[in-house]
């Protein structure tokens, strides 16, 4: 993204404020250095998962004495804990305002709160994507576009087709559907009352399902699934722009694809528990999953089309079509 610099900047300024492990001093930062960045136990995780949270959020994180470069492209093994955050935050505004006000305030609100946690970092992707490849214009012409910081007509209605969608998906998901008694979460099980099949029973129609605990859990794993597509893609295809010149060099340089697998997994976690615990029927799960793998498939088609690769706003239109295509796949009336 333009953007592309976490909420603070990554590397720490000159004044030495590095980020590292709270109480290392110079020795063992340079012992650090010289280390993968990938090794280490729980404590480095824990170092990773603040280092994702900081580029992707605005949250605040503490200050640490040292900074290595590499931990920025190690730490997209955990972008999807990040998306889990950022949903479960979106999530609560969802639950709470819901008691309050209609399904479509409740879900701006939502949105709204999401977006604040982000920075609206992925949405200002959106739009400088929709910009630069909207047109039919050359990739040199297209990448100069991305850096435009001006937004243009494709970008402005791409970025409120896409908001649209996600509001209207998430009242959907808290609206009942008329002569459907609403699915409700309770003790852990789904209850399909229009069809007479008893809770966790397998193998019948489950009407539309609603409600703001199904409606959060969709959020949620929407939020997970938006930040894994982009790691896959970036694992999947080159950089596209000037690597020399990335505000996110590490992540321009190159990405692991044995980072993109844990990223997957993290993924997996998180709807393989949705499942588990009865908070998401499995066959609806595992489309919001084919949904999210489809706008993947299609964004490294055109980018690579396009661009020959992706570039750091690329990457956050996938994060925001990925993000609407799980919500309207669990908000579509079928029966699942």
């Amino acid at each position: 993204m333009r953007r592309c610099t976490p909420a603070r900047d990554v590397g720490g300024e000159a004044d030495g404020d590095d980020m590292g492990t709270p109480g290392e001093g110079e020795g063992a930062g340079a012992a650090a250095g010289s280390r993968d960045p990938s090794e280490g136990g729980l404590r480095h995780q824990a170092r990773l998962l603040l280092v994702a949270l900081q580029f992707l959020t605005r949250l605040p994180v503490p200050r640490f004495t040292h900074w290595d470069p590499r931990w920025l492209e190690a730490s997209v093994r955990h972008f999807p804990l990040v998306g889990a955050v950022v949903g479960v935050i979106g999530a609560a505004v969802l639950v709470v305002a819901s008691l309050w006000w209609p399904p479509w305030v409740a879900a701006l609100l939502a949105v709204a709160a999401t977006a604040c946690v982000t920075g609206a970092f992925h949405e200002d992707g959106l739009a400088d994507s929709f910009d630069a490849l909207g047109g039919a214009v050359s990739r040199e012409k297209a990448l100069a576009i991305m850096k435009d910081s001006r937004i243009g007509s494709y970008g402005a209605l791409a970025l409120a087709l896409v908001t649209f969608g996600r509001v209207a998906a998430l009242a959907g998901l808290l609206t009942p559907v008329a002569g459907v008694v609403a699915a409700s979460v309770t003790g852990g099980a789904v209850a399909a009352a229009a069809t007479g099949a008893p809770a966790g029973a397998t193998g019948f129609a489950v009407p539309p399902l609603a409600g703001p605990v199904y409606a959060a859990v969709a959020l949620v794993l929407a939020h997970v699934l938006g930040r894994t597509v982009p790691v896959v893609l970036m694992a999947c295809l080159p950089y596209a722009g000037d690597a020399e010149h990335a505000k996110a060099k590490p992540l321009a340089v190159s990405v692991r694809p044995a980072l993109a697998v844990i990223a997957l997994g993290w993924a997996a976690l998180f709807v393989a528990l949705a499942v588990a615990l009865q908070l998401a029927p499995l066959a609806r799960a595992l489309v919001a999953v084919a949904a999210a793998a489809g706008v993947g498939l299609a964004m490294a088609a055109w980018w690579r089309r396009r661009l020959g690769g992706y570039t750091g706003d690329t990457l956050g239109a996938a994060e925001q079509l990925t993000e609407l295509a799980v919500l309207l796949a669990f908000a579509a009336a079928w029966s699942a």
